[in-house]
């Protein structure tokens, strides 16, 4: 059964209510009919399509990411307690039912195409979202605009993606590289010291050499200076060429940008080989679980930042909510793979309803004017930025907590700064976005 165009385009809500928002103009100026939509809008339900790496270099990020996606979706469509904390009413959305397939894509872009135009094409899918590398969201994001689709990025930090191959059909929840190397480099610097020579390792595609860049930039600002770079392909197994380059460079500070099953296996052979005797450690990014799988002797000291962690429960109710809900099904505690699909999830959930429909182009215009109505978050206040589809928000930075200090099995990190959103923000215009047309 299916509602008639009318009652469609007003998502149920009646034919006075959500017919303007505040700066983007009446519904009626956009197309009736754009992507999947009406089609992908039933009486009772919508379809959300997630692309996610269940195997390969990125399965332990991406199996976290699963689990945050299913258990906001189980809240929404509940209309539980969590989701009315979240200021959602009603069970669903718009009083329609998530209903979702999940599609392993082994972190490789074409897949992750593969599988969103059958979302789309077979599915009707209103909301795309997943993934775990950077070229897979650039790829989704081409390809959510192309079709008309909203997508919402998962684990990805490259600049590109909200820099030159920013799409008006993209957001991201996760701060960009330049914002996490703009948080993380001074108090690193004023915890190792300024006077510090680095070498790095970067893993060879758009996110390893946009965060190489960042981190490059701003740590050179605190006066760390470069003395080896090794550059490597993505899936590499045996890193010794690159590690003994490195363990010869005479390096105080050994940075390290691989991420996933790639960054584990790294370091690994980096202890193996007395990098990390010789050098402190320092993760622009670190991954979901390269805690538990390198444990605490080698994460001891450790700094890096994050998209979450868990003992941000202390400072923010619906980060308590959301921690002691996932360990409950899940029993651990969540990682920031989880932590984006749920807070994505729950965010796109919002601004349906803010804008009373799920016609994309009134959906990405009340994203874009989240400014002046910032989302109250598992994180606190952010928004995204209009002109880049950028999420500001708060960046914690971590540092690994030696076996001694840790109070559970899973407190591997200590949290010594949450940076602001607002002075971490690259300009709009810095990385090229352009953003293209609603229709």
């Amino acid at each position: 059964m299916k509602f008639d165009r009318r009652q469609l385009l007003l998502g149920g809500a009646g034919a006075a209510a959500g017919l303007m928002l505040p700066g983007t103009g009446a519904l009626a100026q956009s197309p009736a009919s754009i992507g999947t939509f009406p089609d992908g809008v039933s009486a009772d339900s919508v379809f959300v399509g997630l692309t996610i790496p269940l195997t390969g270099v990125f399965s332990g990020d991406g199996g976290d990411l699963k689990l945050g996606y299913e258990l906001a979706i189980a809240q929404i469509n509940a209309g539980s307690e969590a989701a009315q904390k979240w200021g959602l009413s009603g069970k669903g959305v718009l009083g329609r039912q998530i209903r979702y397939k999940v599609s392993d894509t082994e972190g490789k872009p074409n897949l992750d195409v593969q599988s969103a135009t059958q979302f789309i094409q077979r599915d009707k899918a209103i909301m795309l979202a997943g993934s775990v590398s950077s070229a897979s969201a650039i790829a989704l994001e081409e390809l959510g605009s192309r079709e008309k689709v909203l997508y919402m990025v998962g684990i990805a930090g490259s600049n590109d993606i909200t820099g030159k191959n920013c799409q008006r059909y993209g957001f991201r929840s996760q701060q960009n590289a330049y914002m996490a190397a703009k948080a993380l480099a001074p108090v690193v610097a004023k915890a190792l010291g300024k006077n510090i020579k680095t070498a790095y390792l970067v893993p060879d595609y758009t996110y390893g050499h946009t965060v190489y860049d960042s981190f490059a930039k701003f740590s050179k600002e605190q006066g760390w200076q470069q003395v080896a770079k090794e550059v490597v392909p993505l899936g590499t197994t045996d890193y010794s060429s690159a590690l003994l380059n490195i363990a010869n460079s005479g390096a105080d500070v050994f940075v390290n940008i691989a991420f996933g099953a790639d960054a584990v296996a790294s370091t690994k052979q980096a202890e193996q080989f007395g990098v990390l005797k010789r050098m402190k450690l320092v993760v622009p990014n670190l991954s979901s679980f390269q805690d538990k799988e390198l444990g605490a002797e080698i994460m001891q000291g450790v700094y890096g930042s994050c998209d979450f962690w868990w003992s941000l429960q202390d400072r923010y109710p619906l980060a308590k909510t959301f921690v002691e809900a996932f360990v409950a099904q899940n029993k651990y505690h969540p990682r920031w793979g989880a932590h984006i699909g749920y807070m994505q999830t729950y965010l796109w959930a919002l601004t349906v309803e803010r804008a009373k429909t799920f016609h994309p182009v009134e959906v990405i215009k009340a994203m874009e004017n989240s400014k002046s109505q910032p989302y109250d978050t598992t994180i606190g206040k952010v928004y995204f930025r209009a002109e880049d589809h950028q999420m500001v928000r708060p960046i914690p930075i971590l540092r690994g907590k030696a076996p001694a200090e840790m109070k559970n099995p899973e407190d591997f990190y200590e949290i010594v700064d949450v940076a602001d959103g607002e002075s971490a923000m690259n300009p709009p215009e810095f990385f090229g976005c352009k953003l293209g047309p609603y229709t």
